[in-house]
């Protein structure tokens, strides 16, 4: 198996990762995993695939994340994560997507409308 290549979406993040056979290290951007995420929660939610699978350090990854903010940015690394761990073995298709790790949350913010201050808000009204 040589180098895998997927890419993830979530709001405005885009994540393209390279997945290949080693031990386990995780780099985002030229940094650790854990200097870059130091929120436990969502280097859980990265490490998320690897753990429903029970596959840990088994994979290098390569990740590049540009856009959004930090969780917007680990939600689409797992979406990455998830669909290259799809093209190593077919089988893991089922598990991950009963665990909704491979839907492309396609929510996205609401754009702001003229002659309101904000996409729903209003500005203040005053009668008299």
């Amino acid at each position: 198996m040589d180098t895998i290549h997927s890419i993830g979406r979530r709001k405005a993040s885009v994540a393209r990762i390279y997945l290949k056979k080693g031990k386990g290290s995780i780099t985002v951007n030229g940094k650790d995993l854990k200097d870059y995420f130091p929120v436990s929660t969502l280097q859980y939610k990265i490490e998320q695939p690897f753990k429903i699978l029970n596959i840990d350090n088994k994979f290098d990854l390569s990740i590049s994340v540009v856009g959004g903010g930090n969780t917007g940015q680990a939600e689409a690394i797992r979406l990455a994560i998830s669909r290259a761990l799809c093209d190593v073995d077919s089988e893991n298709r089922t598990l991950l997507k009963s665990n909704g790790l491979l839907t492309r949350d396609s929510r996205v913010v609401e754009r702001k409308k003229p002659g309101q201050k904000k996409a729903r808000k209003k500005f203040q009204w005053v009668k008299r």
